[in-house]
């Protein structure tokens, strides 16, 4: 499907295999996760100019002012929600796509929000090429997505001033939730995880991360 000169393809194999390696020296050590990463061709997720950096560990520009998340984020938060396989999660922020593409990988039924049109609409082209199922839709990803909820798990990808309660109110029973929460500059990764069926949500906390910025009615204001 991803015909190349075996020179290209070699120096992305390499290019790969070296970013495994890095990612697993910084602590992603759930093997699913790694295979996952290694089985999606990211370089297929940036655009033209940048393919010969998709393998590093560095975010990219892409369209619409957003960017590609670096590897090691998307292994982390990836890591973070303890996913199993036939899952439900719901991604807020497509992006190029690639985050619900590793979480297809997994074995997860993937639901994934996106506010600007036309990143949805290359993502999708993208995700169509290589194979993956997963439902799209343009909308305001922090009121999720009530035709499809409960969510075993819910990720986002845009910094949140806060949780966003429609989120948590997704959430199943013994859920979670991974998202950046803090400024619009840098944030905090936090996970909540829902007790059994209750309203309570206990709150982890997993180090400083930078994001741009959660737009919606339950995050930030559009400027």
């Amino acid at each position: 499907m991803f015909n190349r000169p075996d020179s290209a393809t070699a120096s992305l194999r390499t290019s790969r295999e070296d970013l495994l390696e890095q990612l697993r020296l910084r602590g992603i050590t759930d093997e699913a996760v790694l295979k996952a990463i290694a089985k999606i061709p990211r370089e297929e997720f940036v655009p033209a100019t940048f393919r010969h950096r998709a393998w590093e560990d560095g975010a990219l520009p892409i369209s619409c002012n957003q960017t590609i998340s670096q590897p090691f984020t998307v292994a982390f938060q990836t890591q973070l929600l303890e996913a199993k396989p036939g899952m439900n999660v719901l991604e807020i922020g497509t992006g190029s796509g690639y985050q619900a593409a590793v979480l297809w990988a997994l074995g997860l039924r993937v639901f994934t929000i996106e506010r600007h049109a036309d990143l949805l609409n290359q993502a999708r082209q993208r995700l169509e090429a290589i194979g993956c199922n997963v439902a799209m839709r343009v909308a305001d990803g922090t009121v999720g997505w009530s035709a499809f909820a409960p969510f075993d798990r819910i990720i986002v990808t845009a910094g949140a001033p806060a949780a966003p309660p429609a989120l948590l109110r997704q959430l199943a029973a013994n859920g979670r939730m991974v998202i950046p929460i803090g400024e619009k500059a840098t944030q905090r990764m936090k996970v909540f995880a829902r007790q059994g069926e209750s309203d309570q949500f206990e709150e982890f906390d997993h180090g400083d991360f930078k994001f741009v910025p959660l737009i919606g009615r339950e995050g930030w204001e559009k400027e």
